[in-house]
C-alpha cells in the first residue's frame, strides 16, 4: 500500500514517522525497499551531494533534475521535494509555479522553510492544490542571517514564537512539519499542542518522528555531521576499502582475470 498525506498524518497516533532524505533513484529504491515512510529530496543535495558549503546555492533546476531522478523509481514512501532557496518570499505567482514544476517532476508535496510569515502564501498554495510540509526551527536557508548553526527555542521568547509559527502552518493547512534544531522540551510541547505530526531533526525523541539525511545516517560522507547524528553504518571506510582492492587488483594484474 502506498503512502500519501493522509497515511502521514495517521502515523502520529500510532508509531514515530520515518523520514530520510534521498537524491537519486538508487538510494530511492534502497531507501523504499527498507519500509521509510517518507523520502525528502532535500536541498540537503548541496552539501552532501554538489559540493557547496550552504544549501543557498541550490536552484530549482537542480531540484527539478533530484526530484525527477527519485520519483523515476515506483515507490511506495511519500515523495517530497524542498523549495529552494529565494522562493519562498517571492511574488505568489513564482512560488506557485516552482511548486507546480516540482510536483510535475514527481513530487507529492513540497517542503518549504519559514513560520508566520509566510503562512498567508503557504494557505495559498494549499488551498491552489499544492501539499505543503512545513518547517520550523533551525532554517538553513536562513544561515547568512543566523551566522551559525544552533538550537532554537532555549529562551521563552523563541519557544513562544516557535509555538505560533506552528499554529500558523497548521492552521494554513500543513499536513506536517519538521522541527529543526528545536529545544527537546519545546518540541514536545509543539507535538502535543498541534494536531498535524511533527518530525524532528536535531529535536529529540518526543516528536512524532525523525528525519535523517540519508548521507549521514549511512556513514557516507567526508565531513563532520552534526552531534545529533547517528551513523548506523560506515559506508565511507567500505567505500574507500573498495576502491583500493579494486586499484590494487588493477596494478598486480588480477583484474580482469580471464
Amino acid at each position: 500500500m502506498n503512502t500519501n498525506i493522509q497515511t502521514i498524518q495517521s502515523l502520529k497516533s500510532v508509531r514515530p514517522i520515518v523520514a530520510t532524505t534521498v537524491y537519486d533513484s538508487v538510494m530511492a529504491q534502497l531507501a523504499d525497499q527498507s519500509g521509510i515512510d517518507l523520502l525528502l529530496v532535500g536541498d540537503s543535495v548541496g552539501t552532501t551531494i554538489l559540493g557547496f558549503e550552504t544549501t543557498i546555492n541550490v536552484t530549482l533546476e537542480m531540484m527539478l533534475h533530484h526530484t525527477s531522478a527519485v520519483s523515476r523509481v515506483q515507490t511506495k514512501a511519500l515523495i517530497v521535494s524542498d523549495l529552494p532557496y529565494g522562493y519562498s518570499h517571492d511574488a505568489f505567482e513564482h512560488i506557485f509555479e516552482a511548486c507546480r514544476k516540482l510536483i510535475q517532476a514527481g513530487a507529492s508535496a513540497v517542503k518549504i522553510e519559514g513560520g508566520s510569515s509566510i503562512a498567508p502564501t503557504i494557505k495559498r498554495l494549499v488551498d491552489s492544490g499544492i501539499p505543503v510540509l512545513g518547517h520550523i526551527g533551525l532554517l538553513p536557508q536562513q544561515i547568512k542571517n543566523l551566522g551559525k548553526y544552533r538550537k532554537f527555542g532555549k529562551t521563552e521568547a523563541e519557544a513562544k514564537a516557535l509555538m505560533q509559527d506552528a499554529t500558523a502552518l497548521e492552521d494554513a493547512g500543513c499536513f506536517a512539519l519538521i522541527g529543526e534544531m528545536i529545544s527537546e522540551t519545546v518540541a514536545k510541547e509543539i507535538s502535543e499542542m498541534v494536531k498535524i505530526p511533527l518530525i524532528g531533526i536535531g529535536s529529540g525523541v518526543h516528536c512524532d518522528g525523525q528525519i535523517l539525511v540519508s548521507n549521514d545516517l549511512l556513514g557516507l560522507t567526508t565531513k563532520a555531521v552534526p552531534s545529533f547524528v547517528h551513523s548506523f553504518s560506515n559506508l565511507s571506510e567500505n567505500v574507500i576499502q573498495s576502491f583500493q582492492e579494486y586499484k590494487n587488483a588493477v596494478i598486480e594484474r588480477k583484474y580482469p582475470n580471464e
